[in-house]
């Protein structure tokens, strides 16, 4: 059997997001998963700097960086893979299912410019796919409800689990968003526990739990088994309930509007318009008067 993956993870804390380089030790070969292009909303000025900080450390190992991996188009943060892209010539991949977000989003954006057959991506990726790592492989597990399209990553007995689970004090991810489903999550979720109880789980984000003074995002199958929206055998009618009634409460993330416009496009920016600059879009909807004018 190959040797274990090596896996580094990169907290951003103005997203809460963790982006991975995983690598064979054999090869050196590496992909990273779920990279982030450091954005302002205030100004619309973008940043590489942690995309840079991940770069360095591959260069600094002597890896080689073959792919970059989104487990799903996020909501929260815009996506640096273009830059790997760029800089490695690593090949984009995503769940297939991409497809069925886009088809929801080009109408909400006017993204004309948006093909809605995943082809901005180099790779759509369906369950039980192989993507090869040096002499590893990394499987896909598709684990849809968060959205859609969603998928997690399996490297022997590591796990990146995406927007499914988060650390076992803190919860399980919303399911509000178009395309998203509790009952799908529920069945996610079960598929990603029912795996050996040593299976390593890697989260895609951390926000600290009530009582914990650290960021972590490494747990196990066994303690996830325990995780607070888990926990006593829940059924899964208890647990879309629960899932239903807490996102109801919950608020828009900060960065959705600009992620999904550039993460549907596997990291592109639309078009620049006739004077260079490319623009995000931002629909406007009146709360509480639709007439108003």
């Amino acid at each position: 059997m190959s040797a274990a993956p090596e896996i580094r993870g990169f907290f951003d804390d103005q997203t809460n997001t963790i982006t991975y380089l995983v690598w064979d030790p054999a090869t050196l070969k590496a992909a990273v998963i779920d990279p982030v292009l450091d954005y302002d909303p205030s100004d619309g000025t973008v940043d590489t700097r942690s995309a840079e900080k991940v770069l360095r450390t591959a260069d600094e190992l002597g890896l080689a960086v073959t792919h970059v991996l989104e487990t799903h188009a996020h909501a929260d943060h815009l996506s640096a893979a273009p830059l790997f892209k760029a800089k490695t010539g690593a090949r984009i991949g995503i769940g297939a299912r991409i497809r069925d977000v886009q088809k929801v989003f080009r109408p909400m954006f006017c993204a004309d410019d948006l093909k809605v057959d995943g082809s901005d991506f180099d790779l759509l990726l369906a369950d039980g796919d192989k993507v090869p790592l040096g002499e590893l492989d990394i499987e896909v597990i598709e684990t849809p409800g968060h959205t859609a399209a969603d998928v997690s990553y399996r490297v022997q007995s590591a796990i990146f689990v995406g927007d499914t689970l988060f650390m076992p004090d803190y919860g399980t991810a919303r399911t509000d968003f178009p395309g998203g489903d509790a009952r799908q999550l529920y069945r996610s979720i079960q598929k990603l526990l029912a795996l050996p109880p040593k299976t390593r789980l890697f989260m895609c984000h951390d926000y600290k739990a009530p009582g914990r003074d650290e960021y972590r995002w490494e747990t196990t199958v066994a303690e996830e088994r325990r995780n607070v929206h888990l926990a006593g055998d829940v059924t899964e009618e208890q647990f879309v309930a629960m899932r239903e009634a807490r996102d109801a409460t919950l608020s828009t993330p900060k960065l959705l509007l600009p992620s999904i416009q550039v993460n549907i496009r596997a990291g592109r920016l639309p078009p620049a318009e006739e004077n260079g600059v490319s623009y995000l879009r931002i629909p406007v909807r009146f709360r509480n008067n639709p007439q108003a004018t």
